[in-house]
């Protein structure tokens, strides 16, 4: 590639519910590679998955990028020169670009069922999809053509020799070539399957880096054969790993685990969220942990990327969350927490500024506040085992004297001062 070619990245989510923190990642280090090369951060939907097509995730998506400051340079909603941004108004030209590599012999139709090749697998299990299909006369490929018999196009894959591609993080991969499927590039339907469509997105739209999750590193050779095919410039790859739960589990949204949406109900401030989630499966070089977005892109290098799967720690991030509330003024501060504060005071009489000023230094997660405010409209029925402290020396006898001596003192005070 180029090293003087424009850098430009591509976030393509599928708008298939909320914003899963995998994703999230995603999108922020394909922002920070862009922006710290001074190039275009580019917003693409991919919805043509109707299936899987959740209402109103799109709006979840655009919502989710604004809100953390990840603005596109180019999208759906505010165009560019390479559009349309959705993949399903990009249609029309997918067939073409198949049929230009069956006319060049890189590609073939298959006229085979799918139980036919479902019994190809039972009977092969161990070998790659080879269909006899691709041994077919032109002659018989036009005759079956124009009996209007249902076809897919498959990609025709060498059966010798090696493919080696390239990635940032795990460096050259190499994989024999007898190891891959033929796999289909326009479907029965004539739609594109994910990874045809993909390819020629990424090429059409200009785009030099591709971020993705790991588990397409076995797609990457069909993927780089595709360009090759097409005479194309390869993209940079960056091929990152997954967000675990713990050591054995992934972060899933399928298992309930938590989207950005669900860390901001439980409390987290979404500078936090995006501070945490940028030091999943990356290091800075520096021992410095709390950074704001214009200072990661700063920071950011691709070289810090793991290849060890990062684990989602809580503690980590309720720790980074207390940072940012320490940093806010208390302006700020009162705007974040009043809706907190009102979910469990409802008494119109309270001083909610005055309020928020005290609770700020014993926050960390903003659901903090729940039990440290709700005696404030109904005293709870306290247990008196609590005055008693044996080191303290102090029972209920002697704890009662206390307090009654010392309630009218506290009462007599026309002024209270909050100490931080």
């Amino acid at each position: 590639m180029s090293e003087t070619k424009r850098v430009r990245t591509r976030f393509a989510p599928s708008p298939t519910g909320y914003m899963h923190i995998g994703n999230l990642r995603t999108a922020l280090f394909t922002y920070l590679i862009a922006k710290k090369n001074g190039g275009d951060f580019i917003l693409r939907i991919e919805d043509t998955d109707q299936e899987r097509y959740v209402e109103g995730a799109v709006d979840v998506i655009y919502n989710t990028l604004r809100m953390t400051g990840l603005n596109w340079d180019e999208g759906p909603d505010i165009g560019g020169p390479v559009g349309p941004y959705v993949q399903s108004e990009r249609m029309g030209m997918f067939k073409d670009y198949a049929l230009k590599l069956v006319e060049s012999g890189k590609a073939y139709y298959c006229f085979c069922g799918k139980e036919s090749l479902e019994d190809k697998r039972h009977e092969l299990t161990d070998t790659p999809e080879r269909c006899a299909c691709r041994d077919m006369s032109p002659e018989e490929v036009k005759a079956r053509l124009d009996a209007g018999e249902p076809y897919v196009i498959r990609q025709r894959m060498p059966v010798e020799g090696e493919t080696m591609f390239h990635d940032e993080i795990y460096g050259d991969i190499t994989v024999e070539n007898a190891s891959l499927d033929d796999q289909i590039l326009i479907k029965t339907d004539g739609m594109p399957t994910y990874n045809f469509a993909n390819v020629i997105d990424d090429h059409t739209m200009g785009i030099t880096h591709v971020v993705r999750g790991n588990e397409y590193l076995s797609s990457t050779p069909k993927y780089n054969l595709l360009y090759e095919a097409f005479g194309w410039e390869v993209p940079k790859y960056i091929h990152c790993s997954p967000v675990m739960k713990d050591s054995a589990n992934k972060l899933s949204k399928r298992n309930g685990d938590a989207s950005f949406e669900d860390l901001l109900k439980k409390g987290y401030l979404k500078e936090a969220v995006l501070n945490f989630i940028a030091l999943l499966g990356w290091a800075p070089k520096g021992e410095q942990e709390i950074y704001s977005l214009e200072e990661l892109v700063e920071e950011f290098d691709i070289s810090g990327i793991s290849k060890a799967p990062a684990i989602f720690d809580p503690v980590k991030l309720r720790a980074i969350n207390g940072e940012y509330v320490r940093k806010m003024s208390p302006e700020a501060f009162l705007e974040v927490i009043t809706p907190f504060i009102r979910e469990v005071v409802k008494r119109e009489d309270i001083d909610i500024a005055l309020l928020a000023q005290v609770l700020q230094p014993r926050t960390e997660q903003l659901t903090d506040v729940y039990e440290q405010i709700d005696f404030i409209d109904k005293l709870p029925d306290y247990d008196t085992a609590m005055y008693c402290h044996k080191k303290m020396k102090t029972n209920e006898e002697t704890s009662l004297e206390a307090l009654t001596a010392v309630l009218p003192i506290l009462e007599s005070l026309s002024e209270w001062t909050i100490r931080r």
